[in-house]
Parts: structure tokens; sequence; C-alpha cells
């Protein structure tokens, strides 16, 4: 289980990063090349942690992962972080 929790935060703070790159319009139209960089690297971040999920891991945030629903896994996640915590 401890394992899964620290899974989750690094997979939850990927895809934070990622997520807050894209939406970073005043970081893109100010340098074009460094939110590139950056989206770049952290898209990496991203898709190096989703292949090293373990395969027994929840099959609906599996899905979100596979599908690029971001949105809906960091949900999913943030979620269960908070529930893991209690």
């Amino acid at each position: 289980m401890a394992d899964f929790i620290e899974l989750h935060k690094k997979l939850h703070a990927a895809l934070k990063t990622r997520l807050d790159l894209v939406a970073d319009h005043a970081f893109r139209d100010r340098d074009p090349a460094a939110h590139l960089t950056a989206l770049k690297s952290a898209a990496a971040r991203l898709d190096a942690e989703i292949t090293d999920l373990p395969p027994e891991i929840d099959p609906t945030l599996r899905h979100y992962l596979e599908r690029q629903s971001y949105t809906k896994a960091l949900a999913w996640l943030g979620e269960a972080v908070a529930s893991s915590s209690h």
C-alpha cells in the first residue's frame, strides 16, 4: 500500500506539472522556445512515470492514462492521495 501511495504522489506531481505547463499561456507567449522545452521535459517525465506503472494499477487510472485523459487522471489521483492520508 505504501508503494502505491508514493507512486500515486509521483504520478500526481508529473501530471500536474504537465497540465500546468500546457495552461501557462503567459510563459508560452513570453518565451515559446523555453515553454516548448519545458513541456517536452514534463511530457517525458510523465511518460516515464506511466511506463513504470505496475500491472496491478487501478484499471480506471490506467484507462485515463492510456487515453491521455490527464485531467481525469489527476482528479482520480487527488482523491486517492487524499483518502490514503486518512
